[in-house]
């Protein structure tokens, strides 16, 4: 591909991811559905204007890991902490059953197959994808409601964080599957290996970093090292411990999170991803899905496999949340908040595609999950606490 075709494409890609972006805006949806759409529209489903290139698919890698890195500076390790091992437990199973159900949807479209087989890969993949959790998004829902700062709030908040923790190492996991000749001991172990010596270092990095912040406080040269860090764990973490390279990108994130600045380099990186790397690494999602291929049977699973992903979460999270202790009122409002899916399933199925493990049509499956979960998420959670407030005063 030459220059002038690159340019033609990125200018194409931009101006409709934005305008598809602002268009949900204003439609109360999320940005990132529209930007989906756009993609989807310039590609093979429908203009067929821009074709998936290594070019575009290089600058959505540099997004991802953008995007991991911003996840992870997101992070408060104190709610973490405050949250301790009962968010822990409703993260666990929201990442579980969801797998297993996942798993058992596919296998009964597609059949199993024999254990190590693609058959049986596949399946297991289709359930990874169902294991996260969208962090932001349900940060916004409860933000919306105001009770972000709650019990529930926190405990759906913490959980969620988790969540994407635990789903970032299942989808390791996975993919190392992948390769018939891996040892999943020693993958295991050089996955734990990643994270002492990322943390181990990351202890070092973060006084130095802290020493640097304080002597040029707010300099750009701050956000910049940062980001050369991510691109260095990332790095590291796929080349040398076989662990996926958004897995480095979010450990450097939350290495820095606890920075004094680490808002500030959040903000700068927010910059890059808005400006281009996001809207090219989302649009480029649906570049990659060919709705013009897509089948009968892929739409009937598609509409089982929102509703699967949906349903797995309530019932993981919210009865884990309901043998803790919780109301039934309160374990049906953790359940619900955690239905959301955002970037890191699209992250994920990118992820599966890339290795083989998923074919490009069932991408429309993550798109509505993403989008239909993404909007009746805050609608439940809105209706669940009117009536808790209708139902309490008339107990009094």
């Amino acid at each position: 591909m030459d220059t002038l075709q690159i340019l033609r494409n990125l200018c194409i890609i931009l101006i409709f991811a934005k305008f598809f972006a602002l268009l949900a805006r204003k439609i109360h949806a999320p940005e990132v559905a529209g930007e989906i759409v756009a993609g989807l529209l310039i590609g093979p489903s429908l203009l067929n204007l821009v074709e998936a290139s290594d070019f575009i698919s290089g600058m959505a890698e540099i997004g991802v890991i953008l995007l991991m890195f911003s996840a992870g500076l997101e992070t408060d390790l104190d709610q973490l902490k405050k949250s301790g091992l009962k968010a822990t437990l409703i993260a666990a199973f929201g990442v579980i059953v969801p797998l297993i159900l996942g798993t058992i949807l596919y296998g009964c479209f597609y059949g199993f197959g024999a254990w190590g087989s693609d058959a049986f890969l596949h399946a297991v993949f289709i359930g990874t994808i169902l294991t996260a959790t969208s962090v932001s998004i349900t940060v916004q829902a409860l933000r919306e409601l105001g009770k972000i700062q709650t019990e529930v709030g926190i405990t759906i908040t913490s959980a969620a964080v988790i969540d994407d923790v635990f789903g970032i190492l299942v989808l390791t996991a996975v993919l190392s599957m992948k390769d018939p000749s891996a040892n999943i001991g020693m993958v295991a172990l050089k996955t734990v290996l990643f994270f002492v010596i990322g943390i181990a270092l990351g202890i070092v990095i973060l006084k130095l970093m802290k020493m640097l912040d304080a002597k040029y406080p707010h300099t750009r040269r701050i956000p910049i090292i940062g980001m050369c860090l991510a691109f260095a764990y990332s790095y590291v973490a796929d080349r040398y411990f076989g662990v996926a390279d958004i897995t480095g990108a979010y450990i450097a994130g939350i290495v820095l999170s606890s920075l004094k600045d680490s808002s500030y380099i959040e903000r700068k990186m927010d910059i890059n991803s808005y400006m281009i790397f996001g809207p090219i690494f989302f649009a480029s999602i649906g570049l990659q899905t060919n709705l013009r291929t897509l089948d009968p049977r892929i739409l009937v699973f598609s509409l089982c496999f929102v509703a699967v992903g949906m349903i797995a979460k309530v019932v993981g999270c919210g009865l884990c949340a309901k043998v803790e202790g919780y109301s039934g009122s309160d374990s049906l409002k953790i359940g619900v908040g955690m239905m959301t899916r955002g970037e890191v399933a699209l992250i994920v199925a990118q992820r599966g595609l890339k290795a083989g493990m998923m074919e490009s049509n069932f991408f429309t499956c993550v798109i509505l999950l993403i989008i239909i979960s993404s909007i009746v998420t805050p609608i439940i959670l809105k209706h669940l606490y009117i009536k808790d407030a209708q139902v309490k005063p008339a107990k009094a």
